[in-house]
Order: C-alpha cells, then sequence, then structure tokens
C-alpha cells in the first residue's frame, strides 16, 4: 500500500510539472493582441464548460505554487477550472520559458480569466457560473525585493474581503475554500497562565502579538481570514478555511520565495515551541479538494493542514538546506525563548482526509 502510494505521488509530480508547462504554453497562445495584456482563455473554452458547470471552479491566484497544484489536483479529479490571473500573474507567466508541447487533454478544461482582486464586480463576473471558489490568496512583493510588508498584509486582507462578497453575491457560487496559514492559529500570547498547550483548528494567533513582533505574513493572514469568516456568516456564504505549514515541494524556495521566507520570520521561537511545520504542497492540494468535496456533507469550519513537525537539530538543518538560509536562522539561539513545547493537531482534516484519499486511490482517475 505504501509503495503504491508512493508511486502515485511520483506520477503526480511528473503532471504537475507537464502542466505547469501547459500553463505557460496556453498564456502565450493566448495574450490579447490590443494591448499586449493576458485575457485568457475566454469565448473558445467557456462555451466547452457549459455543460460542466456542475463541476466548474474558479482558483485565485492560479499560476502560484500552490495554485498549480491545485489546478491539477482538480483536473485529475474531473473538475473543469477557471483560473483568475492579474497584471502580477501574467509577468510571472512571461517569465516562465518553458518549451515543451501543449497538454491537448486539457484544452477543454481549463479557462483562465483576467480580474484585479480589488474589484468586486469584476470578480463577480470571473466566478459567475463556477461551482465553488478556492480562495488561493497567493500574494508576492511587486518589486521582489522587500519581502511580505506591512502594506503586503492589509491588501491581503481587502482581497479576501473582496473576494468573500464576490462570491455571496455570484448566484452559482456554492462553496468557498480559504487557503489562510497555519500562523493564523500559533502566534498566542504565552505570558497567559491558562494558554491550552493543544494547537488545533480552534486556536487563532494574537493579533496584537503578530503586530509586536512585525509578523506581517502572520498578521496577513490572521486578519484575512477573519474577515472571510466575518463576511461568510454575514453574507450567508458556505465557507471553510485550511490552515498549512509552510508549503515546500519542488523547488519551493524557488517558485515560493515571498511566502517562504515572509513565513519564517520567527522560525527559531516556532521551532523551540514544536511549532514549526511543513506541508507538501501536493498533499496540500489534495487537502483542498477533499475539504471542498466534503463540504455539503461533512466538513465545516477550520482545517489544520501539516504532514512534517520540524523537531531535531538535523530536520532543521536539512530545511535550512532545502531554502538555501543559514542553519541557526532556523534551529540557533533556541533556549532563549521560554521552553513549553505546545503540540500541534491536525486531527480533524486527517480523519477526513483518510477517508477521501482511500476513496480515491481505489477509483480509477476520471
Amino acid at each position: 500500500m505504501g509503495i503504491a502510494r508512493a508511486q502515485d505521488e511520483e506520477s503526480e509530480r511528473r503532471e504537475f510539472e507537464d502542466f505547469r508547462k501547459t500553463l505557460v504554453a496556453l498564456a502565450a497562445t493566448e495574450r490579447s493582441k490590443e494591448n499586449d495584456d493576458f485575457k485568457g482563455l475566454m469565448s473558445s473554452h467557456i462555451a466547452d464548460l457549459d455543460f460542466q458547470q456542475d463541476k466548474l471552479v474558479c482558483v485565485t491566484s492560479g499560476v502560484s505554487f500552490l495554485g498549480l497544484a491545485l489546478v491539477n489536483r482538480l483536473l485529475l479529479r474531473g473538475y473543469s477550472v477557471r483560473i483568475l490571473v492579474d497584471n502580477q500573474d501574467v509577468e510571472k507567466l512571461r517569465e516562465m520559458q518553458v518549451s515543451g508541447e501543449m497538454m491537448m487533454a486539457c484544452n477543454n478544461k481549463i479557462s483562465v480569466v483576467m480580474a484585479r482582486q480589488t474589484e468586486i464586480q469584476g470578480l463577480m463576473e470571473a466566478f459567475d457560473g463556477c461551482r465553488g471558489v478556492f480562495h488561493t490568496s497567493a500574494f508576492v512583493d511587486p518589486s521582489g525585493i522587500s519581502g511580505y510588508s506591512k502594506s503586503m498584509a492589509e491588501i491581503e486582507v481587502k482581497a479576501s474581503e473582496n473576494v468573500m462578497k464576490a462570491c455571496a453575491r455570484t448566484a452559482s457560487v456554492r462553496n468557498c475554500v480559504l487557503t489562510s496559514s497555519l500562523l493564523a492559529c500559533i502566534w498566542r500570547d504565552s505570558s497567559q497562565h491558562d494558554l491550552p498547550l493543544l494547537v488545533n483548528h480552534d486556536s487563532w494567533s494574537n493579533e496584537a502579538l503578530c503586530m509586536e513582533k512585525k509578523l506581517w505574513f502572520a498578521l496577513g493572514k490572521l486578519k484575512a481570514e477573519k474577515v472571510a469568516w466575518k463576511i461568510a456568516e454575514e453574507m450567508s456564504l458556505k465557507l471553510t478555511t485550511i490552515c498549512p505549514g509552510l508549503i515546500t515541494g519542488p523547488q519551493f524556495s524557488h517558485r515560493n520565495p515571498t511566502a517562504t521566507i515572509a513565513y519564517l520570520k520567527g522560525a527559531q521561537e516556532m521551532y523551540a515551541k514544536g511549532l514549526l511545520a511543513t506541508v507538501d504542497v501536493i498533499r496540500l492540494a489534495e487537502a483542498h479538494v477533499a475539504v471542498f468535496e466534503a463540504m455539503n456533507k461533512t466538513a465545516f469550519g477550520r482545517y489544520i493542514c501539516f504532514d512534517r513537525i520540524i523537531e531535531r537539530d538535523e530536520e532543521a538543518e536539512k530545511l535550512a538546506s532545502e531554502i538555501g538560509i543559514p542553519p541557526n536562522r532556523i534551529s540557533g539561539n533556541s533556549l532563549e525563548f521560554i521552553p513549553t513545547h505546545f503540540e500541534l493537531s491536525n486531527k480533524k482534516l486527517n480523519n477526513l482526509m483518510s477517508r477521501t484519499i482511500r476513496n480515491w486511490y481505489g477509483q480509477s482517475q476520471p
């Protein structure tokens, strides 16, 4: 069983890379001649998708590291996928100079639309006809040098607000899955005497603490998730959120640099307290689809997602080597922090996925 699963995962990794090449090829051939901006595969493909509308979903930031893996997983599950991109994503596509032929089998299942996450009306038009929306909320620094700043946190919060409002106002959208972060759960005030040692889906980071420590990535994810839940409740939107650890996978530090470096601010304290966890991008994509498919049955609320906790120095050194940073950025000075060791729990997600993945691998792919 373990060998078969490993072979399946390796096969998926190859398919993931093939799909990335496909998306680049699609983007190159469908760029607008009028203003040299990418307008997407609108007319020719959306008409073909009408008959499959019940399995049409939209993925925001669909060309991000997580976005690509999620789109690929959805395609493998038989969904038709509308990828939402903005100007920044177009530039990313242009930079991804990858050779290879298009996978023609995907042509009638992928459409790409351009919309700004600052404009609710544009988002509603992009979501129209989609059964569900995956808001992966992948943001990068426009200048490419300053990392994830306080201003980017505010941009992420506003984008989350707009996406949730657009989902709630779009008649076809039944469910929404938001990608938050484990950082929205773990940064709690340790001075509290009754602070639970268990960190799970009911745990929330402390906004004031994130501000004090200048943990802007954690703050952005925390506030973006909170505003999403507020709007979902006010506008009766069916929402679930997934809170992943540091996202890893093939060349993750190169292909997802802003989020990787931003996530690791405060890494020494996370490591010392047993709260530094990672998750493979394919596993995370599977979690998104599994939760989405269970939303009309048992899935609800928040889900913590990780598959490894960095607990030993050799694990920290390996992670640092993969990222290209000194090991002491993760494990150094850990004794300076209060030696309270917390317990991370993803039991809620594991219970859901153990049933779902068993069913997936017992089926032939669509």
